[in-house]
């Protein structure tokens, strides 16, 4: 994330979000997440926090930030939506399906193929979100 962009906190606070000191906690583990926690996953981090907050508060939370445009709630696929900044530079996404690792790319070559393809047929992108589903080759 590049430094010129706020916080979750501040997006929150910018749309008028009631921020509790439990909503605050999430919002900043939130922030520090640098993978695509699931609600369990915030839960445990946000608890080790504040052991008062409890798993419906953030699923809560989760779902009131959703609603704002502040998380992206991603779907692999796995039975587990997992949440990441809505506000992220853009990448996609290759999930391990064996261990469920998710590694973000950016790739210029995809990014222009999509372009063209929209193009081609009529349109002009104005977003797109890529997964690619695989297995690690054997060595």
């Amino acid at each position: 994330m590049t430094n010129d962009r706020r916080t979750i906190l501040e997006r929150c606070e910018a749309k008028g979000l009631r921020m509790t000191g439990q909503r605050r906690i999430i919002a900043k583990v939130l922030q520090d997440a640098e993978d695509h926690p699931d609600v369990e996953q915030l839960y445990a981090r946000a608890s080790a926090v504040d052991e008062a907050i409890s798993i419906a508060t953030v699923y809560r939370t989760v779902k009131l930030f959703e609603e704002a445009r502040i998380l992206d709630k991603l779907e692999f696929g796995d039975g587990r939506a997992r949440y990441e900044d809505a506000e992220r530079d853009h990448h996609d996404h290759l999930i391990d399906i064996n261990s469920g690792e998710v590694i973000e790319f950016v790739d210029e070559e995809i990014e222009a193929l999509q372009e063209r393809i929209a193009a081609k047929l009529g349109y002009e992108l104005r977003g797109h979100r890529l997964e690619l589903y695989g297995v690690p080759k054997k060595k």
